[in-house]
């Protein structure tokens, strides 16, 4: 090759002046393609359901080993030797099977997924609020008590009724004195204008009324009475029926049952501590149906809502009506 050739062909030193153009722009590229994975996010429950899906269709084995190996006989032995035969354990036995009990990966999830409770419950956040607006109720129920005292407030001196507040539930509690005479289920004739005056502030608060008649533990068996049962359960149901007069208030708001002795207020160990356990008692109990949201319900039916009734005194139980396919 002549010199000339050599000239023609000789090259710069270094890359080509391309190929840095080239590097930046998969650089560049590169880049892209991270940022787009960092911001990605990976549905965990779209994965799972794709994992259970490929498991049903392909299937997955499990190797399990076997507790108790199945055992072999020897030929020789058995043919040839006149001794008996005896079973001899394989070392080692693996057996190759496919769970059918679990044929696909079980998801329990939906698309509207409560973000606000995962597998621990609801957050610190949401039981806070919830319990916020109980702490506001249960002053609502103490306005109404307040508003009841006063309209009763001359039966109140008089020392005919009580009235006092536990959680969502109002007590207007009548003392036999006055009330009914000894061992008697029927009300003194000036005992009625007291039940006139409860009547007329029941009919302007809401609630169900729930009418207890409760004794001391001295028992009874008369004509009439054949125990303490009786005889509460006939007190509470004198009282309900004045209440009830006049239909001023609706008859389904009201619920009837004799305690007997079960729930003294006193120990019954002296004359005035009996006298204190002989009454009849007038429950408003407030249920939350018509005052939470459906969010608020579903947190107090959970786990995690009985401790939050718990921290404030309130029992579940008339907190929430039936609904009338939930009756059996």
């Amino acid at each position: 090759m002549s010199d000339e050739d050599e000239d023609k062909c000789k090259c710069k030193a270094g890359l080509p002046a391309w190929m840095g153009t080239f590097a930046d722009l998969m650089s560049l590229l590169m880049c892209f393609f991270v940022l787009l994975l960092s911001f990605s996010e990976m549905d965990a429950m779209k994965f799972k359901r794709l994992a259970g899906s490929m498991a049903q269709a392909f299937g997955v084995q499990n190797k399990v080993n076997v507790t108790d190996p199945p055992k072999g006989t020897s030929i020789i032995a058995q043919e040839f030797s006149p001794g008996r035969p005896e079973p001899t354990p394989i070392n080692e036995i693996f057996q190759t099977t496919q769970d059918v009990t679990e044929m696909s990966l079980k998801v329990e999830c939906s698309e509207d997924f409560d973000v606000e409770q995962g597998e621990e419950g609801y957050d610190a956040g949401v039981k806070a609020r919830v319990k916020e607006v109980l702490e506001e109720l249960e002053k609502q129920t103490e306005q109404i008590a307040y508003e009841l005292a006063d309209a009763l407030s001359a039966q109140i001196l008089a020392g005919q009724i009580e009235i006092e507040t536990e959680g969502r539930k109002i007590i207007i509690r009548i003392r036999e004195k006055g009330s009914f005479g000894s061992g008697s289920a029927t009300l003194k004739p000036e005992y009625r204008d007291v039940l006139q005056e409860v009547q007329a502030v029941l009919a302007l608060k809401p609630g169900h009324v729930k009418v207890e008649g409760h004794t001391d533990n001295i028992p009874i068996n008369t004509a009439r009475f054949r125990s303490n049962w009786e005889l509460s359960s006939a007190r509470a149901v004198s009282v309900a029926h004045e209440l009830m007069r006049g239909n001023v208030i609706n008859s389904r708001r009201f619920e009837v049952s004799g305690m007997a002795d079960t729930k003294p207020l006193a120990s019954n160990n002296s004359a005035d501590d009996r006298a204190k356990n002989r009454r009849v008692e007038i429950l408003i109990l407030q249920s939350l149906d018509d005052d939470l949201s459906e969010d608020d319900k579903a947190v107090l039916q959970s786990p995690d809502g009985a401790d939050i009734l718990r921290d404030l005194k309130l029992e579940p139980d008339y907190l929430f009506e039936l609904q009338p396919e939930e009756i059996f």
